[in-house]
């Protein structure tokens, strides 16, 4: 490309030259035209592989973690929900190769390959995303990050703890991935306004995988921000997912008093999770790389309701609210080194069966999973990051820890920057 460009800027100055020499003889225009075009064509470059160039990127992460209960004991009233992902010990966490590129002027597209504590690889993003549909109109498809709340699209190396929130780790095991179709509109206004929607196959937890023609699950979102000066900004969002569940099993749901066998556990029906998000920012004259202030909070409310199955030949009614929510705030206080507090609270609901009365509770523990966790870290570069994380965490009942991490990540290659 350089190549033409600096022979067609010669091959100009020869030109002019020319022209003024011959003044503006038309004949010797017409030759020296047909010698430029044929001289681009020579150095136009082939197709090759080289003509492929994307952005490489790899994130290796790795975390120490001292725990004090089996992290695989789900929070006590989520029996359905898997562990938030912690593991005893020295793992390698979650690292990541990412690939980008442009594909043509209409599209690009982003692969992000996990490579799994236990061994092996998974394929955590793939899609495509439009460049040119005009109107802050943007297409996504492929496998994505869902845009819900604040938390959902963003990598693992890009948080600000070690771990997801509860509420996170409950009701999403930690992230909504989904295999479908995303469209967002960014409003032309000053005030950032954005709205989004997506379709899917319904893969990501709550959902149930299967076969089937049509959408899973269905997503709504929608994000509103502005700056406040130089200093202070700020962003609120809402969110709605929908989507179905396909013979759900749980061992946690106790046993109906009577019935003989117990529950079998099988449940059938409809998940819808709501959820309210804010995040506010400042820094002192605009300058984020010496000291800034994030605070953010999120909450989120699901409702199932459907067919439970019980008693090995029973089918009834079953529903239940379940609510989680957290706060957290991470300042850095100089260049480079940076504190974080955050709560977590969960709110397990009653679920019943059967008409909505007090004889039919089957799950009422009236407790409220909890965890505190305190985070430091520095950063010597944008690149590389260490950490030290300390929690108490009551999610369980009856099995209060005290948590220890340590972890590490580290960047490599192009990677571009995170939203806001």
């Amino acid at each position: 490309m350089y190549q033409s460009i600096y022979t067609r800027a010669s091959l100009l100055f020869v030109l002019s030259i020319s022209c003024s020499a011959a003044i503006a003889d038309d004949t010797t225009l017409h030759a020296l035209d047909e010698r430029i075009t044929q001289l681009e064509q020579r150095a136009a470059p082939t197709s090759s592989a080289n003509a492929f160039n994307p952005a490489i990127s790899l994130i290796l992460g790795g975390t120490y973690a001292r725990l004090g209960v089996d992290p695989t004991i789900p929070a006590t009233g989520f029996a359905m929900s898997a562990n938030p992902g912690h593991q005893q010990g020295f793992n390698i966490g979650e690292s990541e190769l990412g690939i980008s590129a442009n594909i043509d002027p209409q599209f690009s597209g982003f692969a992000t390959m996990a490579l799994s504590p236990a061994g092996g690889v998974s394929v955590e993003n793939a899609f495509i995303q439009s460049n040119a549909l005009g109107s802050g109109v943007n297409l996504k498809i492929g496998r994505y990050f869902s845009g819900l709340g604040y938390l959902n699209d963003l990598h693992a190396h890009a948080w600000d703890f070690v771990d997801q929130p509860l509420v996170y780790a409950t009701l999403w095991n930690n992230q909504l991935g989904e295999d479908g179709l995303q469209l967002k509109w960014l409003a032309p206004t000053d005030r950032f306004f954005e709205l989004g929607g997506e379709i899917g196959r319904g893969r990501g937890f709550p959902g149930s995988d299967t076969n089937r023609n049509g959408a899973g699950n269905a997503v709504l979102f929608a994000h509103l921000g502005d700056d406040i000066g130089v200093e202070h900004s700020w962003r609120i969002g809402a969110s709605l997912h929908e989507t179905q569940r396909q013979n759900a099993i749980s061992t946690g749901v106790p046993d109906l008093l009577g019935s003989v066998g117990g529950v079998s556990n099988s449940f059938t029906g409809k998940s819808r999770t709501a959820g309210l998000d804010m995040v506010w920012k400042y820094s002192p004259n605009g300058n984020v790389a010496d000291r800034y202030i994030k605070f953010q909070s999120e909450y989120f409310q699901r409702k199932e309701s459907g067919t439970l199955s019980y008693n090995l030949l029973t089918n009834s009614s079953y529903s239940d609210t379940q609510t989680g929510w957290y706060a957290q705030s991470v300042a850095q206080f100089m260049p480079h080194w940076r504190m974080g507090l955050r709560y977590d609270r969960l709110n397990p609901g009653s679920a019943t069966v059967g008409a909505a009365n007090t004889a039919n509770v089957i799950s009422n523990y009236g407790f409220q999973p909890t965890r505190t966790s305190w985070m430091l870290d520095y950063s010597p570069s944008e690149f590389s990051r260490l950490r030290l994380q300390l929690a108490r965490d009551h999610s369980r009942q009856t099995l209060p820890e005290n948590q220890i991490f340590l972890q590490y990540v580290m960047s490599m290659g192009a990677h571009g920057a995170h939203s806001y």
